[in-house]
């Protein structure tokens, strides 16, 4: 189901080359009109052109914000796990302090200041989303720096850097690909919610887009909200499938069931 979604909405704008900002015919024109397989939007635009053209963004908005996230939290948890005294302490404080944050009021307050450019949105979503991938991966720090083989290697005079880089942080990973592959749906969300209150960038086209755009006539019109909200669920849907495929996979105590 991803790669479908994927593949679609990579080669979809030269499949589909209607322009997804070009008002094309009346608006709330009703699926199936002149051709039009899932009709048109508040201005006439066509909802498939918008929902193809679309995916690219949205998907680049969920993977740049996990990559973000990831990226954070490895850093913030592999330092705090590894090293103890006043660099855990502080470390753990400042990812408390962001845990409990309001995450959508703090990344509204972002995209309000700064813009509701697509790398802003990216970087508000991508900047509080990382507290769980740090306490998984100072979890995993805390458990595995005890272990002999991190003991044997310290012994042989590894580097701290060597160590966390090379001996811990490779065999830390299997939670952490299966929290960012979560993220990224979560980033996904997080952007139509944005979106959906009216903080996306005009000049973008995404699915969240498309569903703010058209939120006041959601009564009148549900069509032109129900098809970006389905394209938005079934990629959150797989990407969610893809993390518990991935947690079975990589999670030792299930593979020896």
């Amino acid at each position: 189901m991803l790669f479908i979604i994927v593949v679609v909405s990579l080669a979809g704008p030269w499949l589909y080359p209607t322009d997804p900002f070009e008002m094309v015919w009346s608006p709330f024109s009703p699926p199936g009109t002149k051709g039009f397989l899932l009709g048109t939007d508040y201005l006439g635009r066509d909802l498939l052109a918008q929902i193809i053209h679309g995916g690219r963004a949205t998907l680049a908005v969920g993977c740049a914000a996990a990559l973000l996230s990831v990226f954070i939290g490895i850093t913030f948890g592999a330092l705090s796990g590894f090293y103890r005294g006043w660099i855990e302490e502080t470390l753990m404080r400042i990812t408390e302090f962001f845990q409990v944050l309001p995450t959508l009021l703090f990344s509204m307050v972002l995209v309000a200041l700064f813009g509701a450019s697509l790398a802003m949105i990216t970087f508000a979503i991508g900047i509080v989303s990382w507290t769980g991938v740090a306490r998984i991966t100072r979890a995993e720090f805390l458990k595995i720096r005890e272990l002999e083989y991190v003991t044997a290697a310290r012994s042989s005079g590894a580097s701290n850097t060597n160590l966390i880089f090379r001996v811990i942080l490779p065999n830390s990973l299997p939670p952490i690909v299966v929290q960012a592959a979560l993220l990224i749906g979560f980033a996904i969300l997080f952007e139509a919610g944005l979106s959906f209150l009216g903080l996306s960038d005009a000049n973008v086209m995404s699915w969240g887009a498309i569903m703010g755009n058209n939120r006041p006539y959601i009564l009148l019109h549900g069509f032109t909200i129900m098809y970006p909200g389905l394209a938005i669920f079934l990629t959150v849907l797989s990407i969610s499938l893809i993390g518990d495929g991935l947690n079975d996979a990589l999670n030792p105590k299930l593979r020896m069931r």
